[in-house]
């Protein structure tokens, strides 16, 4: 009897352990809410200095989490086995969580620095009114090209990339959105074409392209540029901005047909367990000083304007990644296609790259 009560103890207390242990799992998952606040955002996209000094002026504790698509945190929102509070997507995905009621409409009387973000990128197709989303950093699609390899080529047009001159000497970034849309941008055509006929016709100017690529790749792109494997490539401007940190020899175009401006925001998701925590946060990082202090630590451009101001000038007055009205009035954002439409995009993407190999 003795050792059976023994048995039933060790079996509880294990039992209560695991589920201790559960509930300080679930906890760093973001299942809780109260004085925790669960942030999903894209890799060393944030200055962790400033989760600190939110914390500390808050009392909420902040759990940071990371995804290195707009697919893969997609695909973990639309499971809802982790509960985040602030999310920041693109803005086709932020599209594509509006249309699958994945957000909850935001409280502009909470966020009172909304008021210092450019208007330019306010009220934008992806999110009418701003209703589910507020701009946290933007940017375009543009050529990356080094100088010295590339012998005084001009790049203010797309066309420029198929000069024979730069054969097997282009990287481009891993995006059927981004090949496509520069192919599209190329013939005069919008980067959310849908007309077959514009796509059949991108897709061939692609293949023509196909002895100037030297591949197709992801973020090593940004160390391949940075080491001269190639003269030219097809990237995001913060990433460019990087690359040309590595090797200031580099300089970055966007051509003059046009090209995609992108925009990351920041959205509550439905399944939030601290919505004021998230307005809270929302509307800290829309303050001038902490804007300023993010976009000089993750590099890429802000649209905040009091926050511009406390850049220093050789940042704010760089017009390869704080281009003019002139330039951003022409320049597209990318428009949810639908899951057929971009299933097709996806489609003529991989048609070629199989016949770049």
């Amino acid at each position: 009897m003795k050792q059976l009560i023994n048995a039933f103890l060790a079996i509880l207390i294990t039992a209560f352990a695991l589920m201790y242990l559960g509930s300080w799992m679930n906890s760093r998952e973001g299942y809780s809410g109260g004085n925790t606040l669960t942030i999903y955002n894209w890799g060393d996209y944030v200055d962790p200095d400033l989760l600190k000094e939110f914390e500390k002026e808050t009392g909420l504790t902040v759990i940071y989490q990371t995804f290195d698509s707009n697919e893969a945190m997609l695909t973990k929102v639309e499971q809802g086995g982790t509960t985040f509070d602030v999310v920041i997507p693109s803005d086709y995905a932020i599209a594509k969580m509006k249309e699958e009621d994945l957000l909850i409409p935001l409280d502009h009387s909470k966020i009172s620095n909304l008021k210092n973000i450019d208007s330019r990128f306010m009220d934008l197709s992806f999110d009418p009114g701003n209703k589910y989303s507020v701009p946290y950093f933007w940017g375009t699609v543009g050529i990356i090209f080094n100088p010295e390899m590339t012998k005084g080529m001009d790049f203010t047009s797309w066309d420029s990339l198929w000069d024979s001159r730069l054969h097997n000497n282009i990287f481009l970034v891993d995006g059927a959105r981004e090949v496509m849309g520069m192919a599209l941008n190329s013939l005069h055509y919008s980067v959310n074409d849908k007309e077959e006929v514009h796509l059949q016709e991108a897709l061939t100017k692609l293949n023509k392209l196909s002895p100037n690529v030297k591949a197709i790749v992801g973020d090593e792109i940004k160390m391949l540029l940075a080491n001269e494997e190639a003269a030219v490539g097809i990237v995001w401007s913060g990433d460019a901005s990087e690359i040309m940190d590595e090797n200031d020899k580099l300089d970055y175009v966007v051509p003059e047909e046009g090209s995609n401006k992108w925009f990351d925001n920041m959205v509550i998701p439905r399944t939030a367990k601290n919505v004021d925590g998230a307005h809270q946060f929302i509307n800290f990082m829309l303050r001038p000083d902490v804007a300023a202090k993010n976009a000089e630590y993750v590099g890429y451009s802000t649209p905040n304007i009091p926050a511009l101001e406390l850049l220093p000038e050789e940042t704010s007055e760089d017009t390869r990644f704080y281009p003019p009205a002139e330039i951003t009035d022409r320049l597209e954002v990318y428009d949810n296609l639908g899951k057929r439409m971009l299933a097709h995009y996806n489609e003529l993407f991989l048609m070629f790259k199989m016949n770049k190999k």
